[in-house]
């Protein structure tokens, strides 16, 4: 280990002599000063605006080592190099280092000769790191990446839960760190890293005035990032795909085109990956066409430009990610392509994920968020702010500020679509409110009688394209989400109310409006309106086969799932008409994906009931249930309670007595007087 800087408990001086700065960054030197101060603290900052120092520096001022808690291990490797190469004893505890590096780690700590130590939360998970670091003489708890500990941060960590237990463990003041948290995030912080105690809270401002934004709606994607790489060649980029699949193609073609490309996911070996890693550290020029594995470690100062080949998964997750560009303050630009098929995929992961049913709505507000960010009709990063709560004025740095887009008053069609979804109960999709709409009677229009509603055929003035542009406005401006209850039927929020009552106008882009088109998309397994249903199936079927430890298939094939989202069934009888529902299957999951389906527990059924409905006659044995309930007290209604088991009901549905001697037998004397007449009737129809 190097040897340690001279301390002293002067912030000026340390940032000066061992960081080589004249100056603290604006809102950096309050947080210092807090962190030495032995305070909890927990500061929200700008990526890229200098969050690593400001637990740094406080580690050489104050006695003792600071433990960083860090979720990659480029990111620590990173910093671990740049604090020996200031002269401070640091290490890192990870995976990636060799039996001998940590023996050196190891012996460092017994003799107390380090100032910084990074590990990784997982480490956590073992009883010993504990003794390990209060042996060590840890004084301090630093956690990058905050909002990892929060379940609606867009990158948890299951691991780092147990910070909050290390801090009480050792008995320390702890700075905790991020640079993307809303204020539910924040208060999950506080709860779970500072036991609901409010530490000191900084937020430093989330504008990067450097970074100028811009979308476009996907038309021929390659050939846009090819054309926003080649306009940047030779200068640093990402690009952000969803799809490792496409990681490969876009790292291919713009090798091709003789652009230096690599592609990186978490399908590569580790030593792929940190090859990658270390080339674009190293490397001038190199563009990494990455899926999200390629985030939080990313600590280039120089990335010139950043794309993004397919919409984020979050408003959140886009600041995070456009955020590694320019953070040497230089200008640095971003491309965010977007398109109905990314809507349809973001929406289908928020839907099949195994998070609770409030954390999916608000994903889905947070998905909204974004969209409305795509389709924004003034400045970007007015409303980007506006999200994570700060005032702005035009930024002059992003597309909508250099050409402003073409507005309409959309109050009419907005009111018209709202009240197609209330007069359907707030029970359907865009596809089906956009055939009532625009007077397309489809089989489902006129089974629900909804060709009869006075919203039928009200908005022929628009193509259906345009009015699926409406609808997306309509989300991006959080005036209807999808339903969590009822599988991505629109429902109505607050935001709607005083446009539907006639208080309040909005405007829409006229432009996304006019120039949405018709252009063939890849066929999807189910319509828009079934996709939610089929999500929360196959989210059932996964649990399923974790549990049994098989693949997903042997459940159900996707077949019988797409039958299910489309045929709805509300009873075992139905759910055995599913193709690939045999006795055994029906038996074993026919009641859960009944659940899923109807949204309500469905009772345990006898298994000779699940028997007859996997044989097709169920219905003749709910018949006979529902005659016997009617004669349970007589005639009259003022005799004794009389029913049957299930068993004597299931003999009767497959023995079928043709006379009250035969059914004399099989349920006895009493019950043949009490129903024998009312059941004859109904088996002698068959």
């Amino acid at each position: 280990m190097t040897a340690a800087a001279p301390l002293t408990t002067d912030p000026a001086d340390l940032l000066h002599r061992v960081f080589g700065f004249g100056q603290f960054r604006p809102g950096q030197e309050e947080i210092v000063r807090a962190v030495i101060g032995g305070q909890d603290v927990l500061a929200i900052m700008p990526t890229g605006g200098g969050k690593s120092l400001c637990y740094q520096l406080p580690a050489l001022a104050r006695s003792g080592l600071t433990v960083v808690i860090s979720p990659l291990i480029a990111l620590m490797r990173d910093q671990v190099g740049a604090m020996q190469q200031a002269g401070v004893p640091a290490a890192s505890l990870t995976s990636g280092n060799t039996p001998e590096e940590n023996d050196i780690v190891f012996d460092a700590l017994s003799d107390q000769r380090l100032k910084l130590l990074y590990i990784a939360p997982e480490r956590l998970a073992s009883g010993a790191t504990t003794g390990l670091l209060r042996r060590a003489g840890c004084s301090m708890i630093a956690v990058d990446e905050a909002h990892c500990v929060s379940q609606w941060g867009h990158d948890f960590r299951p691991d780092y839960l147990r910070i909050g237990e290390l801090r009480q463990a050792l008995d320390v003041p702890l700075a905790a760190f991020t640079a993307t948290a809303d204020a539910a995030t924040r208060t999950e912080i506080v709860q779970r890293l500072f036991d609901g105690r409010e530490p000191a809270s900084f937020l430093r401002g989330f504008d990067r005035p450097n970074i100028r934004l811009a979308f476009a709606v996907k038309d021929s994607p390659r050939k846009q990032i090819m054309a926003f790489a080649a306009a940047r060649r030779g200068q640093s980029g990402i690009v952000y795909c969803a799809t490792r699949a496409r990681t490969e193609t876009l790292a291919r073609a713009l090798a091709d085109a003789g652009h230096p490309a690599r592609a990186y996911h978490g399908g590569l070996e580790d030593w792929e990956r940190r090859t990658v890693e270390g080339l674009f550290q190293t490397e001038d020029g190199l563009i990494v066409c990455a899926t999200v594995a390629f985030g939080m470690g990313v600590d280039k100062p120089d990335v010139r430009w950043v794309a993004h080949a397919d919409l984020p998964k979050s408003i959140e997750a886009y600041y995070q990610e456009i955020g590694r560009a320019g953070r040497d303050g230089l200008p640095a630009d971003t491309l965010t392509l977007f398109g109905p098929d990314d809507i349809r995929l973001r929406r289908a992961q928020i839907d099949e994920s195994n998070a609770p049913a409030d954390r999916r709505e608000a994903d889905h507000g947070r998905l909204n968020a974004l969209l409305g960010l795509a389709e924004a009709p003034t400045c970007r990063r007015r409303m980007l702010l506006a999200y994570f709560g700060e005032i702005s004025d035009p930024c002059g740095n992003c597309d909508l500020c250099e050409t402003p887009a073409r507005l309409f008053d959309a109050t009419e069609p907005v009111r018209k679509a709202l009240s197609a979804m209330l007069r359907t109960g707030e029970s359907f999709g865009t596809n089906h409110l956009i055939d009532i709409l625009t007077g397309n009677p489809t089989d489902k229009v006129r089974q629900r009688g909804h060709d009869l509603l006075p919203t039928f055929a009200v908005g022929q003035n628009l193509k259906r394209p345009a009015w699926q542009a409406v609808f997306r406005q309509m989300m991006g401006r959080d005036l209807v989400r999808p339903d969590r209850d009822r599988y991505g039927a629109l429902r109505m929020t607050e935001a709607a109310r005083p446009i539907l009552r006639g208080e309040a106008s909005i405007d829409f882009r006229a432009d996304s409006v006019e120039r949405a088109t018709s252009r063939p998309e890849p066929r999807a397994l189910v319509s828009d309106d079934d996709a939610p249903m089929l999500a929360a199936l196959k989210a059932h079927r996964r649990e399923l086969a974790q549990a049994a430890k098989v693949p997903p298939y042997v459940i159900f094939n996707d077949r019988s799932l797409i039958e299910m989202a489309e045929r709805r069934p509300t009873s075992l009888d139905d759910f055995a008409t599913i193709t690939g529902v045999g006795a055994t299957k029906l038996e074993r999951f026919g009641p859960s994906f009944l659940a899923v389906i109807t949204g309500q527990e469905e009772p345990a059924a006898h298994p000779a009931r699940i028997k007859l409905a996997a044989s097709g006659h169920g219905t003749l044995y709910e018949r006979l249930h529902a005659a016997e309930q009617e004669l349970t007290r007589g005639p009259d209604g003022a005799q004794k309670p009389l029913s049957l088991t299930t068993t004597q009901r299931a003999r009767l549905v497959s023995q079928r007595p043709k006379d009250a001697q035969a059914m004399t037998r099989l349920i006895g004397n009493r019950a043949t007087e009490r129903f024998g007449a009312a059941f004859l009737e109904i088996l002698s129809e068959r």
